[in-house]
């Protein structure tokens, strides 16, 4: 298995000691956090007093009556709590990732969903406030600061995960010129040319006579006789 050098993807060499403070230094931990809390704050806002009570003492989305407004911005707000805490626990380990492979497809990972969901979010903050510019006020205005807050915090998540698929990307591109880099490194560290065979029309050196001479009384390599018959 082809281990990961230092710096391979962003991430240090693996193995290395583990700094708390370092890491929620980080600006890929920090967008992470940001998106978790968000991703709380919506959910939280939506859950709790999205829905009122008509007059037919039926459950109803604030959001003018679209149950489905309601439903689209706890899903992906729920996922992307999830999400957000697998993403930040990949960050603890992507340190320890010994393997290049596995960096790159965490690093891809992270790259599709966080571009993906960062369009989610701009799909939600959309139908949300179309939504609620319909709606009528609710009676005595409850909800009414929860439902903008999910709104706005929708319009707050875009930038943050389209800020994690730019990290992701960066990383990607790093980690794609280090192992170009490697492999040239490599290639350029082999002869670009061969001494030539002596005598030859590069070399310096003429051609020298074989380490065996012959002697008094042997024959030599041009000394040759008749057999006699």
């Amino acid at each position: 298995m082809e281990s990961a050098p230092g710096g391979a993807y962003g991430g240090g060499k693996a193995g290395g000691s583990f700094d708390p403070i370092s890491f929620l230094q980080r600006p890929p931990v920090i967008l992470r956090l940001l998106c978790w809390l968000f991703s709380v704050i919506i959910f939280g806002c939506i859950s709790s007093q999205g829905w009122a009570l008509n007059a037919k003492n039926k459950h109803v989305c604030l959001y003018n009556g679209d149950a489905n407004a309601c439903n689209y911005g706890v899903g992906i707000s729920v996922i992307a709590f999830l999400a957000s805490m697998g993403f930040l626990v990949g960050e603890y380990l992507f340190e320890q990732m010994s393997s290049v492979k596995t960096r790159k497809h965490f690093v891809l990972v992270d790259l599709g969903f966080s571009a993906f969901w960062s369009f989610l979010n701009f799909v939600g903050f959309w139908y949300l406030a179309s939504q609620w510019g319909k709606s009528a006020r609710p009676p005595n205005g409850v909800g009414v600061n929860n439902v903008q807050a999910a709104i706005a915090f929708s319009f707050f998540a875009i930038f943050s995960w389209a800020g994690s698929a730019y990290f992701a990307y960066n990383r990607f591109k790093q980690g794609a010129g280090a192992a170009f880099a490697t492999n040239y490194e490599n290639e350029s560290g082999m002869p670009s040319s061969y001494p030539s065979y002596p005598g030859g029309p590069d070399s310096d050196q003429p051609y020298q006579e074989p380490p065996f001479s012959a002697g008094p009384g042997q024959r030599g390599a041009t000394d040759f006789q008749a057999p006699a018959y």
